[in-house]
């Protein structure tokens, strides 16, 4: 059923994926540091105020917004006890067969196109910053966030490109 009255929560869409991430440790900053080192390069122009800027325009939208809310909560979930089995174990051992983490996390990237595509490849393969943490941390159930994190990354990495070329 497409209810035509509900008003899409924008705000608190946000708000619950911007809070969930610093609740799990992640500060926007370590991801804009990660932008700005890997764009400097191609765009010497680039100031951290923009990086920060684009990162904010990246976290307002819906697309990403949706896939992030669906991955946090199913880390959270699974880390919980709150997914059945064998769901529960796939996505705690995060089984290279699995896919749905890259499959989100790739709608998040290309939201700003091929760029952001090749852009989630080369930071979900290289695990720069804080992407690195939350792959090689046992203590938790992290099989989403690493790939958001990567995705946000290429995404924004992705939305420079364009705005430079």
């Amino acid at each position: 059923m497409n209810n035509r009255k509900f008003k899409y929560p924008d705000t608190k869409a946000y708000e619950f994926v911007v809070g969930r991430l610093k609740d799990r440790g992640v500060n926007l900053a370590d991801l804009a540091d990660i932008i700005y080192h890997s764009q400097i390069e191609f765009e010497p122009t680039l100031t951290m105020d923009r990086v920060n800027e684009y990162l904010q325009d990246a976290l307002h939208k819906r697309e990403l917004l949706n896939n992030a809310m669906v991955m946090l909560e199913l880390d959270r979930l699974t880390e919980a006890g709150a997914v059945a089995e064998p769901l529960s174990s796939i996505i705690k051992n995060d089984a290279g067969v699995f896919g749905v983490d890259e499959t989100l996390a790739l709608q998040i990237a290309n939201i700003y196109g091929t760029i952001g595509t090749t852009n989630f490849g080369y930071f979900d393969r290289v695990k720069k910053g804080i992407i690195a943490k939350y792959d090689t941390d046992a203590g938790h159930v992290n099989t989403f966030i690493d790939d958001l994190l990567a995705a946000i990354v290429a995404a924004v990495s992705g939305k420079i490109a364009h705005k430079y070329a």
